[in-house]
């Protein structure tokens, strides 16, 4: 049977039985932030199990893509031991909401097994709870299975439970007994049985029919719930008759393509670690970043980076230097795109994606690999056993190397590591970081922020009547001072979510001051201000007014992010997500996901989509106190990370953008004005960012430029003309000038060589020249080289010349010394050395250098000497 029959297979049965099959979600949840990747197949039933919407159907069954690396199920640092363990697998299950219960799920999983699929009864036992007398009594009346085959466990076995607080029930598991070659007869051994693995678990069945309460209590549920998963690799393996999961064709196109790669030399059968390792973290690759997830420096695109940068260890391992990741995808697209249809119209950004990410480790992986082996010698070499948490650390911060590849290293090399050191080092970073990011809880000039008030009223007004509930000093702030205020109702907005805050001015009887800054309290908002005139004390009526142009250009360039992001995805693709923005006055910035530079077309087809939209005038629709879950299913992006209330405010542009956003917004897209990216440029692997300028803030761009285009023109002295053609042509005067000098200094050091010739002394029949040509360079000293190899014979040149800090030596032999063994790599090099510097090159002509020190130094002044010397230790030789 093969690996699609299995799943068309499975399904087909569950669909005879009156289940609806619908397909598995994507591997990134997209209602559940708890979640960094899709692991089992309830998670897309979770809201249904909590009793927070609707079932589908009362009887469902899928095939569900899961991805397991973080959190209590992670086996990555075990993958590439064994044939079962895996980050990616897949899960085949049934579901019964309120339906069926206990004795249909046993009979349906008990009759698939064995009348479906033909494995023998006699080999599968099956666990229960020990409180669940009725499973126990079930298993032998519905499948004739002996008692003795029936064994109970507890909850660390049999009882399942989605999180410390919810639904929750025992559950009763089927295991298939591999046979008495890999452990002894039961009851010395048996299922759950870590000792062994002759008996594998295949499905879990679970019987929901718990709450979990805060106090840890059981409460019955009304109505109760049958999930079931089963493990798609390993019952595969069964049906195939192979010895373990990595031998089935899920795997086999994927080892034969890396097999290929390594010309045939190596093999699954004499790299079983690595061949696992790389084929497993591959699919993973592949399916991730197919879902939209792309490699970076934190949460999902973590996971990725720690996956990819394992299977890359592995292949230098096996002696790949370059990336060969991206090409292994392709044959898990070929072996499973006939089951994930989403997997060949992402296949070229997949390779792509992978394949930068494999180039961006490759340039320090090699140096990396070598701190690891100094640092492994040392230890050793004091009677170790441990790698310091320094050393795991710097190979984290320097070289891109995740602690838990360093883990594995060491392991492999029977070492361990010191996770502790490393975790106290990266709270270190942490610390400064968070100090350098002013991230003390001080407001600006280190005066507490008040909290106790303040409700924003900016969304509506820009200016209402307030009044000053509370001030930083409590007793009041006095012109020329400054100090935090909190108002009664603000309409200034607080910087957040990339937009910076407004600004404005606070006036009263008594008082006239400027509103500098606006920040979110634990309980409210304050505004630092900077008094004027007057003295402002709390309780005074005061007039809140915003800053209305500065606003106005705030709310361009917002509203212009999300036509960017939007544009952004209909370019580059669908897996394009924000990852960070600043929106000002006078710009605005956006960093997204993209594994390379983007193309200057592209950048165009961006900003054309962008400006199309500004022109049709589409109205930007604000919703608030929209439920969490109707934003979410009606497609509004929401970004891991971030956290929502269960009311969200949601912008919309018809047909192009819909956005959970807390900023502010104009009303209408052409009142952004036209969008002029600046810039496109990567701030890390996997993160790139546009810099782009609208409306008002794009006119005041295009007036500096304008004046610094007229000032340019006036100095070029060419009033009327073109000013670009002007430049052109002066660049091209300049070059050939250029050209003119080079062509003088080459001429003088090849004169100053020549005379340097003229007089050359014998050296047993050698004639050696040696010259210092002052301030030359490499094109000189070549020139000088020249002028002794095309002008002499049995001659020797040795030049040189002097840097601000570093010194160059040049040697040039003629061809019938160069016969007769004369060799002026040879030369350079030993006199590089001599000099503190290294070197070499072609018999005929070569080069070296060195820093500039008195060491070097004296090796120039004494280069007759030296020369003299070299030429009679290379004869003697």
């Amino acid at each position: 049977m093969t690996s699609h029959e299995l799943r068309t297979g499975f399904l087909e049965f569950f669909r005879g039985v009156n289940h609806l099959v619908i397909p598995g979600s994507s591997l990134v949840p997209q209602d559940d932030p708890t979640l960094l990747f899709a692991n089992a197949g309830m998670n897309q039933f979770k809201g249904v199990l909590l009793g927070e919407m609707a079932s589908p159907a009362p009887r469902v069954a899928t095939v569900q893509k899961c991805l397991r690396v973080s959190g209590k199920h992670n086996d990555l640092e075990e993958v590439g031991t064994d044939e079962h363990h895996h980050t990616f697998f897949e899960m085949l299950g049934n579901w019964s909401f309120a339906d069926y219960y206990k004795a249909e799920a046993i009979e349906f999983a008990w009759n698939y097994l064995t009348k479906e699929v033909g494995l023998d009864p006699n080999r599968l036992w099956a666990t229960v709870h020990t409180s669940d007398d009725e499973a126990r009594d079930l298993w032998p009346k519905i499948s004739g299975i002996s008692p003795t085959r029936v064994l109970t466990f507890g909850d660390k076995d049999n009882f399942w439970e989605m999180g410390e607080v919810g639904p929750c029930g025992p559950c009763t598991e089927i295991h298939y007994d591999l046979g008495p070659g890999l452990g002894p007869d039961y009851p010395a051994a048996g299922p759950n049985d870590p000792r062994f693995r002759r008996w594998i678990e295949l499905w879990n069945l679970v019987f929901i029919q718990f709450r979990r309460e805060p106090d840890g209590s059981l409460t019955p549920l009304s109505n109760r719930c049958v999930d079931t998963g089963m493990g798609f690799e390993r019952l595969l393996a069964l049906l195939q008759g192979v010895d373990g999961n990595y031998r089935t064709d899920l795997f086999a196109p994927i080892m034969a393509r890396l097999s290929a790669k390594l010309g045939g030399s190596r093999t699954f059968e004499t790299d079983p670690v690595a061949f696992r390792a790389i084929a497993d973290h591959v699919r993973a690759l592949t399916f991730a970043i197919a879902d939209g997830v792309t490699p970076s420096n934190d949460g999902r695109g973590y996971v990725l980076r720690r996956i990819l940068r394992r299977a890359a260890r592995y292949g230098r391992k096996l002696g790949i230097e370059d990336p060969f990741l991206h090409e292994l995808s392709a044959a898990v697209v070929a072996a499973m795109g006939i089951d994930y249809p989403e997997l060949s119209p992402a296949a070229p950004h997949v390779a792509a994606v992978i394949e930068a990410e494999e180039r961006s480790f490759a340039t320090t992986l090699d140096r990396g690999l070598s701190l690891f082996g100094r640092e492994t010698a040392q230890v050793r070499s004091t009677g170790g056993t441990t790698i310091p948490g320094d050393v795991v650390f710097r190979l984290y911060d320097t070289f891109g190397f995740p602690p838990d590849l360093t883990h594995l290293m060491a392991r492999e090399e029977g070492l361990s590591t010191d996770m502790e050191g490393f975790t106290r080092r990266m709270e270190v970073q942490r610390e400064h970081s968070r100090l350098a990011s002013g991230g003390a809880d001080t407001g600006v000039g280190g005066a507490a922020r008040p909290g106790g008030g303040g409700i924003f009223v900016g969304y509506e007004t820009l200016e209402v009547e307030t009044e000053v509930v509370s001030t930083d000093p409590e007793w009041g702030i006095s012109q020329g001072e400054e100090g935090w205020v909190v108002l009664r109702e603000s309409p200034f907005y607080a910087e957040g979510g990339g937009q910076v805050s407004d600004e404005g001015a606070l006036r009263g009887e008594g008082f006239d001051a400027e509103v500098q800054q606006a920040v979110r309290t634990s309980d409210g908002l304050a505004c630092m201000v900077k008094v004027r005139e007057g003295i402002l004390r709390p309780g005074m009526p005061a007039h809140a007014t915003v800053d209305q142009g500065r606003r106005f250009r705030v709310q361009a360039h917002h509203t212009g992010t999300h036509l960017l992001h939007a544009a952004l995805r209909a370019v580059l693709g669908m897996h394009v997500r924000q990852a960070g923005s600043l929106v000002a006055p006078e710009r605005l910035r956006f960093d997204f996901t993209h594994f390379g530079p983007m193309k200057d077309d592209e950048i165009a087809h961006v900003e054309n989509l962008v400006n199309g939209w500004v022109n049709d005038d589409r109205p930007v629709m604000v919703r608030t106190e929209v439920p969490l879950s109707e934003a979410r299913e009606a497609g509004a992006l929401a970004f891991f990370g971030e956290k929502y209330g269960d009311a969200v405010r949601v912008i919309t542009v018809p047909g192009v953008s819909m956005e959970l956003c807390g900023g502010t917004h104009m009303d209408r897209t052409a009142r952004i004005g036209p969008l002029r990216i600046l810039s496109e440029s990567g701030i890390a692997a996997g993160t790139r960012r546009i810099e782009a300028v609208s409306g008002m803030a794009l006119l005041d761009r295009a007036t500096v430029l304008e004046r610094q285009l007229t000032a340019i023109s006036k100095i070029l002295g060419g009033q009327g003309d073109d000013p670009v053609d002007r430049a052109e042509r002066l660049r091209e005067r300049m070059k050939a000038l250029e050209a003119e000098m080079a062509a003088a200094r080459a001429a003088s050091a090849a004169a100053t060589a020549r005379r340097a010739l003229d007089s050359a002394v014998d050296i047993g029949g050698i004639r050696l020249g040696v010259v210092e040509l002052e301030g030359a360079g490499r094109p000189e000293l070549r020139a000088a080289g020249d002028i002794a190899r095309n002008s002499y014979l049995r001659t020797v040149l040795i030049a040189a010349a002097r840097g601000d800090s570093d010194v160059h030596f040049l040697v040039a032999v003629t061809d019938d010394l160069v016969a007769e063994g004369i060799h002026a790599g040879k030369l350079v090099s030993a006199l590089a050395q001599r000099a503190g510097g290294k070197g070499g090159g072609r018999p005929h002509l070569a080069e070296a250098g060195a820093r500039l020190s008195p060491q070097s130094s004296a090796v120039i002044e004494s280069l007759p000497h030296e020369g003299a010397a070299l030429i009679g230790e290379i004869r003697r030789a």
